[in-house]
């Protein structure tokens, strides 16, 4: 008699591409930046009330009527585009599962996840150095939120064994308490606002698990983690030389900080991914 049929192991590598994770992130991306390109073309996120002014671009000065522009901060605008590539990177590869590694490749939809909040990262922050409205902040704060929630409840799923319930509770609160930070603080040294500090703190607690994964032998892949580390310690030095009372700041330049600060985090972010594909499963 032949041998009865048995469920297909999600660590059993295969050839075949699926095409699914990049079908389903390039039509975020599509749908997104066409959204986002109507809303600054007709001033659907409302007036610019200097949100995001502080990271020193008000470009082309000499060349146009500042007041006339529709994209407020070109080269802070444009340089977002990183992020949309690095999703479709990571959707790309993501489509190939013997390149996800053992933990992933069971946790498809995981990746497709990641893959969609990194490229929306990329519409979001436009839509705050584009207009310079207030809701194009909070896009941008939302954004923020998504993926460092993303990295956090990735890890604290992975330390307890847990499943969905657990990634799903754990994104919520995270971002939840970001949002609840944001709205409720204000100015702060540094970081210009307790919202960045709820995001940069959602990032520590994320690290510190990972390196407490890495210790019994679950963490990311070694070289790729440490090279999203570097690439994000990197990115928030030139954040902070970035902003318009430091003496790297020229306006009207197309060479702008904070424009490396966007490309860095989505190499970052690719390379998290990358880290996350590579990393080791101990047996349950």
């Amino acid at each position: 008699m032949p041998p009865a049929s048995r469920k297909p192991d999600p660590r059993v590598t295969s050839a075949t591409r699926s095409v699914r994770p990049l079908a389903i992130t390039a039509a975020v991306a599509t749908v997104s930046t066409i959204a986002l390109v109507l809303a600054v073309q007709r001033g659907w996120l409302g007036p610019d009330v200097g949100r995001g002014s502080g990271f020193c671009e008000w470009s082309f000065r000499a060349l146009v009527d500042p007041a006339s522009r529709v994209v407020r901060q070109p080269a802070n605008t444009f340089s977002n585009l990183g992020f949309v590539l690095a999703g479709l990177a990571i959707a790309w590869r993501a489509g190939r599962r013997e390149r996800l590694g053992p933990t992933l490749a069971a946790r498809p939809g995981l990746v497709i996840a990641l893959a969609v909040v990194v490229t929306l990262l990329g519409p979001a922050s436009a839509a705050m150095h584009a207009t310079q409205s207030d809701l194009g902040g909070q896009l941008d704060m939302l954004s923020m939120y998504l993926i460092a929630a993303l990295v956090l409840a990735y890890a604290v799923t992975r330390l307890r064994h847990g499943g969905t319930g657990t990634f799903v509770v754990t994104f919520a609160v995270a971002v939840a308490l970001s949002e609840i930070a944001d709205r409720t603080g204000g100015p702060i040294p540094v970081l210009m606002h307790t919202g960045n500090l709820a995001f940069a703190s959602v990032l520590l607690v994320a690290v510190g698990i990972e390196i407490v994964l890495a210790r019994r032998g679950e963490g990311v892949g070694l070289r790729w983690g440490a090279a999203s580390l570097a690439a994000f310690g990197l990115a928030f030095g030139i954040w902070n030389l970035g902003k318009s009372a430091q003496p790297w700041c020229d306006p009207d330049s197309l060479l702008q900080p904070h424009a490396a600060w966007h490309v860095l985090c989505a190499l970052a972010a690719y390379a998290l991914f990358r880290g996350y594909a590579g990393e080791t499963d101990r047996p349950q």
